[in-house]
């Protein structure tokens, strides 16, 4: 599959690939690379998430991103995750870079991200910032987080 034609297979998903996208992130949660959901959290948040689909194999989901907006002004970028043997392609930038779009025509101003890939997003134009700053998301998402209080990822905003 190629990077051009990849943009056709990122979608928003339908209400019957909850699975997949929860097998997704628990396969990535249970390295410790990023936080597990829950499938009925997926079935609630389902409108935030773009899938990335694999024509030549049947449809499979083989990468996931959502945009959580978190704020009037605030979103974030999270479970981003590419199978392992489809990474190396640009596929987690696209669909970053999807979820930015989407930020973008809803008028949000910034996006962050949780992040042990600071690589990855500083390439994209983010830059790291003290998690105080985001004091929404340290009170909504990480009491839930078994790392709560000793948080190992790196904080990343991009102003857009």
């Amino acid at each position: 599959m190629s990077q051009a034609s990849i943009k056709d297979y990122i979608r928003k998903p339908r209400i019957n690939e909850a699975g997949q996208i929860h097998r997704i992130l628990g396969h990535f949660g249970g390295q410790g690379l990023l936080l597990p959901r829950s499938l009925s959290e997926i079935y609630e948040h389902i409108r935030d998430f773009f899938i990335l689909e694999n024509s030549s194999e049947n449809g499979q989901i083989i990468g996931v991103c959502a945009l959580d907006i978190c704020w009037e002004d605030l979103a974030e970028i999270r479970s981003l995750a590419v199978m392992e043997s489809f990474r190396g392609r640009d596929f987690g930038t696209l669909l970053a870079n999807k979820c930015l779009e989407e930020a973008v025509s809803m008028g949000v101003k910034k996006v962050f991200a949780l992040t042990y890939v600071t690589d990855f997003f500083s390439k994209m134009g983010f830059k790291k910032i003290d998690k105080a700053a985001l004091p929404h998301k340290i009170w909504a998402d990480c009491l839930k987080c078994p790392k709560f209080p000793d948080c190992d990822e790196t904080a990343m905003m991009k102003n857009i």
